[in-house]
């Protein structure tokens, strides 16, 4: 789907929630969309991984990692991953490593900072449950889409092709 942030705001102002404009764009695909999938973990990227050995198709990993910028949540390995499994891009509240080697990938990857310093497998994490983070509240199913200008999310699809057929049946 085609689509543009500011377009999708004008036309579900009632529906969607917008992210404070915190996150940068490390991924190779500046526009993602999908539904999302929670995981919450401090510094430690286990949950992550295992996670996106799942099929992806049509989701977006959010990952609440507190917002620590001490360790890397998503390196290179991890972002391969996500795109070998078909996941459309991933939101970290976090931060990334190999920035050069994920520009390159072609997986979306919004993250608050980069480190080279990795994460530990530590394991713990929690998987599926509610997170808060950038002035909104993110619950498993919801839809997320981000592209160079922002971040928003909204607890339906949005198809604004729909929205622009009903409007071309209007003139």
């Amino acid at each position: 789907m085609d689509y543009s942030t500011s377009d999708l705001c004008d036309h579900f102002v009632d529906v969607v929630d917008v992210l404070e404009p915190m996150f940068v764009n490390f991924g190779g695909r500046a526009a993602f969309s999908g539904r999302i999938k929670t995981v919450k973990c401090f510094e430690n990227n286990e949950m992550i991984r295992e996670i996106l050995q799942q099929d992806g198709s049509g989701q977006v990993l959010l990952v609440d990692g507190g917002g620590s910028t001490r360790r890397a949540l998503v390196d290179i390995d991890v972002a391969e991953l996500a795109f070998e499994n078909n996941w459309e891009g991933m939101v970290v509240y976090g931060a990334v490593r190999h920035v050069d080697e994920l520009e390159e990938l072609d997986l979306g990857v919004q993250a608050i900072a980069s480190i080279p310093v990795g994460a530990d497998s530590l394991g713990a994490g929690e998987v599926g449950v509610p997170v808060n983070f950038a002035g909104v509240s993110f619950f498993d199913d919801d839809y997320l889409y981000a592209d160079s200008t922002g971040i928003i999310i909204s607890p339906e699809e949005l198809l604004l092709e729909s929205l622009e057929e009903d409007e071309a049946d209007e003139f």
